[in-house]
């Protein structure tokens, strides 16, 4: 069984930097790529980052060039660097890593982008 925790969400002025963790537990390996997602109420759950493999990433338009998704493979742990926040970025931000048997989400952090 594999648990996530997400933690580093707030509060933060528009243009300010968060720094999101996702911990994982259980049994989790490199080779299946992990990544964050965000949802606003009364919208769907949107993908933002991936990392996989080789630490190769991808991200979505909207976060590109400000998000830097990043993992620590020794510490099972999963991070989001967030810069330039905009208050769009406003959202719970999910961590998900999916294996071959089976799929998991964390329990959500909130970021609050507003001044």
């Amino acid at each position: 069984q594999v648990q996530l925790v997400e933690s580093g969400g707030g509060l933060v002025q528009p243009g300010g930097s968060l720094r999101l963790s996702c911990a994982a537990s259980g049994s989790i390996f490199s080779i299946y790529p992990m990544s964050w997602y965000r949802q606003v109420p009364g919208k769907q759950r949107e993908w933002v980052a991936t990392v996989r493999s080789g630490d190769s990433t991808s991200y979505a338009d909207s976060v590109k060039g400000r998000f830097s998704i990043s993992r620590d493979n020794a510490k099972n742990t999963m991070y989001l660097q967030m810069d330039s926040l905009k208050p769009e970025d406003t959202a719970v931000y999910y961590c998900y890593y999916q294996n071959r048997l089976s799929f998991y989400w964390g329990q959500g952090t909130q970021v609050t982008v507003s001044s």
